[in-house]
């Protein structure tokens, strides 16, 4: 062991010295810009090693951020989650809301349009369990005057009447329920006919004969000959015509929307709800047009002629007539005598 170490040792030697020459020489030796062979040399050995250590340090920050660091973001994720759950929730309640706003409104406007006729707005509380029978319950009743057979409206159109009135709410039959009739006629036309019922969304118009021209799309209002509804109230639109016998077979599609109410307004008359419209017209005359109007001249009266006689006139029957003709003269003379006029002044 000794000899083979002392066998080798000039050669290490030699190396060594080989070595520090070569490191002397590099030390000396300067490449492009002034760069020395011993510097680019370092360069080149510890850059694969700073290399590898960046690498190694980047991946242990990413095991840092992506696990340890972020140890609470699944709990911050859930609340975020709930939040915009929230938040959603939120916005349906509002539109919601601002749906109902506007349904309310347009029922106010129209009440407020029509103050000649009574009405009193009431709220859909529930419908009729019975897939055959169209009925609904709204919350007002006896208490709020209401009484059978009054006219439900919307702003649309007719909705139905009052069937059953209890304290403090009462039942609607509806138009396109079996049971329903409203006197109706077209809008064009002005043929009367009966809106009925049958259990289907779309009620039909009877008693309408086969000469009768109907189109499709025609406005159907109320007659008012029932004395539930006033007249000329839309209940809804032609959908469809087929001959029959001995009438028309006329499919009606209600102006109100009978699938989707909330709330109502409930007549508490027939007033003709048209009355308005009129007393609008005269109230938007403006005040000064009857004095702007050219003043007319007095129609000039002329003097009463006396009676001709038809037959022979008698004694006492002419000095009747001219006891009744008057005299110009006798006129001329009670009438006042006209004041002198004035004298210029000197």
């Amino acid at each position: 062991m000794i000899d083979i170490s002392s066998r080798h040792r000039p050669l290490a030697l030699l190396a060594s010295v080989v070595l520090a020459q070569v490191l002397l020489l590099a030390f000396q030796v300067k490449r492009e810009h002034e760069v020395r062979l011993i510097r680019y040399w370092t360069v080149q050995a510890i850059t694969p090693a700073e290399r590898f250590g960046s690498w190694g340090l980047s991946k242990v920050a990413g095991v840092w951020q992506g696990y340890f660091a972020l140890r609470n973001a699944r709990t911050e994720n859930e609340r975020l989650h709930n939040e915009v759950d929230g938040l959603r929730l939120r916005n349906r309640e509002l539109e919601s809301q601002a749906a109902e706003v506007q349904r309310l409104s347009v029922l106010l406007n129209l009440r407020e349009a029509h103050p000649e006729a009574p009405m009193i707005a009431a709220e859909v509380i529930g419908a009729s369990a019975d897939a055959t029978s169209h009925t609904l319950f709204i919350n007002r009743g006896e208490r709020d005057r209401l009484r059978r057979n009054l006219g439900v409206i919307t702003a649309d159109g007719v909705v139905g009447k009052i069937v059953e009135v209890f304290p403090t709410s009462a039942q609607v039959l509806l138009i396109n329920d079996k049971d329903s009739g409203v006197g109706a006629l077209f809008a064009g036309s002005r043929t009367h006919g009966v809106v009925k019922g049958n259990g289907d969304p779309e009620p039909r118009m009877d008693y309408v004969v086969n000469d009768e021209k109907v189109k499709v799309g025609e406005l159907v209002l109320t007659s008012g000959e029932d004395r539930i509804f006033p007249k000329d109230l839309p209940i809804g639109t032609v959908v469809g015509a087929d001959p029959g016998n001995p009438f028309q077979s006329i499919r009606i599609q209600p102006a109100a929307r009978l699938d989707r109410l909330e709330a109502v307004l409930v007549l508490l008359t027939q007033q003709d709800l048209t009355l308005l419209k009129t007393r609008e017209a005269s109230a938007a005359q403006p005040v000064g047009s009857a004095a702007k109007a050219p003043a007319q001249s007095p129609a000039k009266v002329a003097p009463p002629k006396s009676p001709k006689p038809s037959g022979p006139v008698g004694p006492r029957a002419a000095a009747d007539t001219k006891r009744q003709t008057p005299n110009p003269e006798a006129q001329a003379a009670s009438a006042p005598a006209p004041a002198p006029a004035a004298a210029p002044p000197q």
